[in-house]
């Protein structure tokens, strides 16, 4: 009778073999942070399952992918999920807030816990000590300030001994703790961790952020004052259509229909880390949209594009052409912060308020729901990706509207209390069959 041969494990296999407790187990090589290599193990119910965790994580070792366990650091492990991760998932501006966070809060604050290790409490013990640190004083935001020439602005908080008690708010508090919740909840889908700890922490709520739109007459005056602005069709088009900053910067002429009096927005300029100044897709399907665009725009429109031939003519071969509608006088981009820094400078020189520029698209849907117009057009307008979005957003001002509508109709119900001059019949009750 032969004997059965043992069988052998193929080169690079790694060990596989089955445990008391009837749980397979596969152990090998791989890459880890730091350009080292360190043994392995991971776990299945048959050993095919187990085989097949492994010869991924050996696979993705051989990309030059480091592996990352629960025995790492959450440091070592928000690091991967960052640079092989995250990055192929998330848009480039939000995977540098990302990043942001994970540098300035949740390595200084949970990077040397080992990911296997990490609690719910360990997490609640942080957030509760985000809420009561001044961030000056605890990243040396001030210590770092350098004078400014032109403002004489000068450190004058934490370096020299006196806390301005910048602390965290709850928006930002609750943006960090979602942050930290992804990259987890991958650690649970790779099998690393068995639950999201960050889950069972509850931060509450926060208050919606308030802004501030412009009143009717403000907005004329914002109109009027921008009228002799080297920008002014473009703070026209901002406030009459609601279309965002960036989305404004990205539109290029090939997007303009004049005759039809249209525009296709397909595209934003954003400030990234690794492109600096470029054009990404819009924010979300839905903000890919068409819209039309008032009389009054078609016309600044136009008057903007025959002062721009005119800027090309005289700066020759100098002029970089970029095809976009709004440019320096150059023809480069313009960058959003000095875009943002004009439009200050602007609301101060008309003696209005001080707002955000995201607050003149606040202004449009604000302004145009007073005017009865539907939510369903506001959200197509504005590229909401559902209306349910517009609703919450603008519910205080609907709130406002049906306490006017509710006013119109108990004036018209208390017009029936008076008497009447006979003619017509007295009100009755129907009957009911």
């Amino acid at each position: 009778m032969p004997v059965p041969r043992k069988r052998t494990r193929a080169n690079g296999e790694g060990t596989v073999y089955q445990r008391k407790d009837g749980r397979w187990e596969a152990a090998g090589y791989v890459l880890a942070p730091g350009n080292t290599h360190k043994r392995i193990r991971v776990y299945a119910a048959t050993r095919k399952e187990a085989l097949a965790k492994l010869t991924e994580k050996v696979a993705a070792s051989n990309r030059g992918v480091p592996v990352v366990t629960a025995q790492d650091s959450v440091a070592a492990y928000l690091t991967y999920w960052l640079n092989n991760v995250a990055v192929h998932h998330l848009r480039e501006t939000t995977h540098t807030h990302y990043t942001a966070v994970v540098e300035h809060y949740l390595i200084p604050g949970l990077g040397r816990k080992k990911l296997a290790k990490l609690t719910a409490k360990d997490v609640r013990t942080w957030l509760n000590g985000l809420r009561t640190v001044c961030q000056c004083c605890a990243r040396g935001i001030d210590a770092r300030r350098k004078p400014d020439a032109q403002t004489g602005r000068r450190p004058r908080c934490c370096a020299l001994g006196q806390c301005c008690r910048k602390r965290l708010s709850p928006l930002t508090l609750a943006y960090i703790h979602s942050v930290l919740k992804s990259a987890l909840e991958h650690a649970v889908r790779e099998e690393e961790i068995p639950r999201n700890v960050a889950r069972n922490v509850r931060t509450g709520t926060p208050r919606p952020r308030r802004f501030n739109p412009l009143t009717t007459d403000e907005a004329r005056r914002f109109l009027a004052a921008a009228q002799n602005h080297r920008h002014a069709t473009l703070f026209e088009l901002a406030l009459r259509t609601g279309l965002r900053r960036g989305e404004l910067l990205g539109l290029r002429w090939e997007d303009l229909d004049l005759d039809a009096g249209t525009a296709t927005i397909r595209r934003t300029l954003q400030r990234t880390n690794s492109r600096g100044l470029a054009t990404l897709p819009t924010k979300t399907i839905s903000s890919e949209r068409r819209i039309a665009l008032p009389a009054s725009c078609v016309t600044s429109l136009r008057a903007h594009r025959e002062h721009q031939a005119q800027e090309k003519e005289e700066t020759g071969s100098d002029w970089h052409d970029t095809g976009h509608v709004f440019t320096r006088p150059d023809g480069h981009l313009i960058e959003p912060t000095t875009l943002t820094k004009q439009f200050n400078a602007l609301l101060r020189d008309a003696h209005l308020r001080p707002i955000r520029f995201h607050d003149l698209r606040h202004s449009t849907a604000t302004l145009l729901l007073e005017q009865g117009v539907e939510l369903v057009v506001i959200k197509e307008l504005l590229g909401h990706a559902h209306i349910g979005v517009t609703a919450t957003v603008y519910a205080h001002v609907r709130l406002r509207l049906q306490r006017q509508a509710i006013d119109l109709l108990g004036h018209a119900l208390g017009n029936l209390t008076e008497p009447d001059d006979g003619d017509d019949p007295p009100l009755r009750a129907a009957s009911v069959r």
